[in-house]
């Protein structure tokens, strides 16, 4: 069993004087931190009912977890607070005594980073939503945040993955095949008759990626030769670990069937992979984007266009952010199927009247998020005033221009998660804990600003 949280009084090194101003701004800050946290027990209490499935004892003799709850999560900040790797976390929080104490260890040195990674795993992502609200109403209420006016824009957070091609994807099949299969052989060789050549698929791999953009007609018939080749190659493959799959999972060893289930959750995506190739190689057909998989690590990956000079493409999930006159994230939504800002106004305005009672009085964003016109009037009768400019001429009204200037302030919140809570491209895999990763990402950027709000 795990206990939620232990008594501390103190908090900071007992030598904590100094005269660094950039010291004394990094104590203060978590001081600060610390003080939010104690004032809000829901939250803590919130993330208790995740972190409890870490200390699940098998036998009646489990011994009791020896970290609390509150040390896991307290920790979890710290990695995003910083910006670090699990690695990097437990060696920052070992060689600091403010760390320490903010992560009330008492005598022990620090926390494992496997454990500070199940920790952060453990944590829903319906759990890091819950106690941004729950942070953010407790700041309202304290009259710390005002949510009468908001601003609200999305931004793209990429997945953690190289840029795809059908020959890319396809090499990726066929080396996590050959990997899989080659551990998995000595458990039952007779029914793993084949042979694996992942050097000769890795070069017609390397020679389709080297002359794919050749004007040459010769170098054009070669590489869809060898792309026809490689496509056959994988299917044939493919065909033959499906039945071993097949033969593994009715074997009963469940040695056997333990090796292979890795590849029998990734069988659905390689056969959507070399499905798109054989459409767009064979049938020279133009499939759309909803159909393809873009990589079979992360299924879930979406293709976003959003017409930037340079990014023109990103492979990843919008999130749809909206933001209070402090800079405080009061609200924010992890898009799993992408949707036009046209179509989001009227969620933003519905989902704060869910949270907080009632409409904002006035919402300003950019010209994406202008709906039609009869939608528009809809949404104006909720708020008293939309700063949502239909074209370029709307910005001579003094008004819009004045709201349109204290939009813009949210690009460089924006900016400001991007770089220095890591939401330029989310290391984390599977949705849901790319879900996590956004929510613990703006969760402690809200901790910061009511830091720094409070201290002024």
């Amino acid at each position: 069993m795990r206990a939620k949280a232990e008594a501390i009084i103190d908090f900071g090194p007992s030598n904590g004087r100094t005269n660094d101003k950039i010291v004394q701004q990094y104590r203060q800050d978590y001081k600060r931190i610390n003080e939010i946290l104690d004032q809000h027990p829901e939250i803590l209490e919130r993330v208790h009912r995740d972190l409890q499935k870490l200390s699940k004892a098998t036998t009646r003799r489990g011994r009791n977890a020896t970290l609390t709850s509150e040390n896991l999560f307290r920790a979890v900040l710290v990695k995003q607070l910083e910006g670090l790797g699990y690695r990097e976390a437990s060696v920052r929080i070992a060689e600091s005594e403010t760390l320490q104490s903010f992560c009330r260890l008492l005598k022990r040195s620090t926390i494992n980073y496997s454990l500070i990674n199940r920790a952060f795993c453990a944590i829903e992502p319906e759990t890091w939503e819950a106690i941004n609200h729950q942070l953010g109403l407790q700041a309202v209420e304290q009259g710390e945040v005002t949510t009468d006016h908001v601003r609200t824009d999305t931004t793209v957070t990429e997945c953690n993955i190289h840029w795809p091609t059908d020959s890319s994807l396809l090499w990726d099949t066929y080396r996590v095949i050959a990997r899989e299969m080659t551990r998995a052989r000595p458990l039952a060789r007779l029914a793993c008759p084949w042979r694996f050549h992942p050097r000769k698929i890795k070069k017609l791999h390397l020679f389709i990626t080297r002359y794919a953009g050749s004007s040459s007609k010769k170098r054009k018939g070669q590489v869809r030769a060898a792309s026809k080749t490689l496509i056959e190659r994988v299917e044939k493959t493919l065909e033959n670990v499906a039945s071993f799959v097949e033969y593994a999972k009715q074997s009963g060893d469940l040695n056997l069937m333990a090796a292979v289930e890795l590849l029998d959750s990734y069988l659905p995506v390689m056969r959507q992979v070399t499905s798109v190739a054989r459409r767009r190689t064979f049938d020279g057909e133009k499939v759309p984007n909803n159909e393809k998989v873009f990589s079979i690590f992360e299924p879930h990956t979406e293709l976003i266009k959003r017409g930037r000079r340079g990014k023109p493409i990103e492979f990843g999930h919008k999130i749809l952010l909206t933001q209070s006159r402090e800079k405080f994230i009061t609200d924010y939504v992890v898009l799993e199927e992408n949707r036009c800002d046209d179509q989001l106004l009227g969620e933003v305005i519905q989902r704060h009247k869910d949270r907080y009672g009632r409409a904002p009085e006035s919402i300003a964003a950019d010209m994406g998020f202008r709906p039609d016109e009869e939608t528009f009037e809809e949404l104006e009768e909720e708020v008293d005033y939309l700063s949502v400019p239909r074209r370029t001429r709307d910005f001579g009204d003094v008004m819009m221009g004045i709201w349109q200037q204290w939009r813009a302030g949210i690009e460089g919140t924006i900016s400001c998660l991007k770089r220095a809570f890591r939401l330029s491209r989310c290391f984390f895999k599977g949705f849901r804990n790319f879900g996590s990763g956004i929510g613990s990402a703006i969760f402690c950027h809200n901790l910061r600003i009511l830091a720094r709000t409070s201290s002024d």
